[in-house]
């Protein structure tokens, strides 16, 4: 699952914006900054007036839209949610699931990444951390066509609950990756993909089940 793709007190919802012209090129500018100070210096280092000046912004129309560090956090990942990307198909559950894991496996084996930098920023800002939540939702959702496509080849129970599957599929990954810092292997992410289609098959993940 793509995951390319993370402190505020204010815990008001982000407004999404219809952008275009200058507005458009002013969040990309911003959206960028924001990512690469986050890689180069961290949370800590992170602050609107560096931002300003690294997308060559006027610090005053930073602070009007942006507000505080945890709005551009969740603007970056805002930003992220709103590509084209869809999960391959390859025409079998364990394909798919191999794909998914593959991608997610490069974005958290490839040393310190903007994926890894925005999970461990939403730790420490509430807004990051929603946005985060939203960014899965979205990504969830758009790989739920994976479960749906399996069911109709007869893969797996039509009653298959997608999160349920999804999640087991990759969350080796994260636990190998993220939590233990083991050394990557490049076998994982078909191990895991072909555990979790396997079980899926069982009907483990059935929703009558959960």
């Amino acid at each position: 699952m793509d995951s390319s793709t993370p402190a505020s007190g204010n815990s008001a919802p982000t407004v999404r914006r219809r952008t275009g012209g200058r507005s458009a090129r002013v969040r990309a500018q911003v959206v960028e900054a924001v990512g690469a100070l986050l890689l180069e210096a961290g949370y800590d280092g992170l602050t609107v007036d560096a931002v300003a000046e690294r997308a060559d912004v006027h610090r005053t129309t930073v602070y009007r839209r942006w507000r505080d560090v945890g709005g551009l956090l969740a603007d970056v990942l805002d930003a992220a949610a709103d590509d084209t990307w869809q999960p391959a198909d390859t025409g079998t559950l364990e394909g798919d699931l191999t794909a998914l894991n593959q991608e997610l496996y490069e974005a958290l084996s490839s040393g310190p990444t903007l994926t890894t930098a925005l999970i461990a920023a939403s730790f420490r800002s509430a807004e990051a951390a929603a946005a985060l939540s939203r960014f899965w939702e979205d990504r969830y959702e758009r790989c739920a066509v994976v479960v749906a496509r399996a069911a109709a080849r007869g893969e797996v129970p039509a009653e298959t609950a997608p999160r349920a599957l999804l999640v087991a599929a990759t969350a080796p990954l994260y636990h190998e990756l993220l939590l233990l810092r083991t050394a990557p292997d490049p076998a994982l992410p078909d191990r895991a993909a072909r555990a979790a289609a396997a079980a899926a098959r069982t009907g483990a993940f059935a929703a009558a089940a959960g």
